[in-house]
This record gives structure tokens, C-alpha cells and sequence, in this order.
């Protein structure tokens, strides 16, 4: 799951780049999608890897059928844990993502204020796009954030494993969403179908 949210953001920053950057994209050269990867990996692992030394610990989620972290634990080591993860996997990578699609839109922006016709057209499809995606990660991680906050600081037994199961499937099937997005809104892909 924070391999995709950091992925999400990634890409946000890539596709910011790419589309404001002065000079061509090169298609033959994979270095910065590797480092893209390698980075959204490594930054993946470092935070996913302090349960392993102690730093909170996993456990059974929802009703025992998927693992994450312990949520329900009420000691400081398990709360502090929680809290960065929340700030660093996923309110900065929402940061992102609008900092990356708002300024890619400020861009398409003054080009269509140059060309009127295309450059209209292309805005609004763009705009349509980062509303979609921006909402689409909203809807899947919101709901589990929300879930595991309020497991974690709430009153003990007020989540029930019942009551975690979608807000976890949603976020485990935001992943499923994107390429979907991209392909039923990007006007290069759809011609191809």
C-alpha cells in the first residue's frame, strides 16, 4: 500500500516534469523511471520496516484474514509510529500530488492562454484527469486513515474488524484505479483501443 501512494506521487512529479520541462522526453533512456522505482521502493521500506525492529509492531487486520499495523495498540511506541506514518505516507504524498497536478495545470494554463483552441480543450481534459485521480485517492486512503486514526486514539473496540474491511480493500485496490484513469482519459491511449 505505501509503495502505491509514494508510486502515485512519483508519477505526479514525473508527469509534472515531463510536461513543463524544456526539452523532449527521451524514450530510450529508463534511468529516471528506475530511479523513480528504486526511490519509491527504498522509501517504502524505511518506513515499513520499523515493526521489524520494534517500533510498533503487525498484526492480524480486520476480521484476521490480512495483516498490517497493530492499530489498536494504545502505548506510545505503537502511537508515535502511526502518527508518522500518516504524516510521511500519506499527507505528503497527497502533497504532492496536488502541489505536482496544480502546477502542472497553472502551465497548461498560460499555453492555452497563448493557443485558445487546443490549448483549451487540452486544459479541460487535464483538469478532468487531476480531479478524477486526486478524488480516486482521496476515496481509497481517506477512509483507511480515518479507520486506523480512529483505532488507534479512539476508545478501545469502537472500530470492529467488520468495520475495518472496506476502508481496507479500498486502499488495497487503489493501485486498480490509476491505470484505469489513465487509459479512459488520456486522449493518446483511448485512440489506441
Amino acid at each position: 500500500g505505501i509503495v502505491s501512494l509514494i508510486s502515485l506521487a512519483v508519477l505526479s512529479y514525473e508527469r509534472y516534469c515531463t510536461m513543463t520541462g524544456t526539452t523532449e522526453a527521451d524514450t530510450t533512456n529508463y534511468r529516471k523511471t528506475w530511479t523513480g522505482i528504486a526511490l519509491s521502493w527504498m522509501y517504502s521500506l524505511l518506513w515499513t520496516a520499523p515493526p521489524l525492529f520494534g517500533w510498533s509492531s503487525y498484526g492480524p487486520e480486520g476480521p484476521g484474514a490480512m495483516c498490517s499495523v497493530n492499530w489498536h495498540s494504545k502505548d506510545t511506541n505503537s502511537m508515535s509510529y502511526i502518527i508518522c506514518l500518516f504524516i510521511f505516507c500519506l499527507v505528503i504524498p497527497f502533497v504532492i500530488i496536488v502541489y505536482s497536478y496544480g502546477k502542472l495545470l497553472c502551465a497548461i494554463r498560460q499555453v492555452s492562454s497563448i493557443n485558445k483552441g487546443m490549448g483549451r480543450t487540452r486544459e479541460q481534459r487535464v483538469l478532468v484527469m487531476v480531479v478524477v485521480m486526486v478524488i480516486c485517492f482521496l476515496l481509497c486512503w481517506l477512509p483507511y486513515a480515518t479507520v486506523a486514526l480512529i483505532a488507534t486514539f479512539g476508545k478501545p473496540g469502537l472500530i470492529t474488524p467488520a468495520a475495518s474491511i472496506i476502508p481496507s480493500l479500498l486502499a488495497k485496490s487503489s493501485t486498480v484505479y490509476n491505470p484505469i484513469i489513465y487509459v479512459f482519459l488520456n486522449k493518446q491511449v483511448s485512440k489506441m483501443l
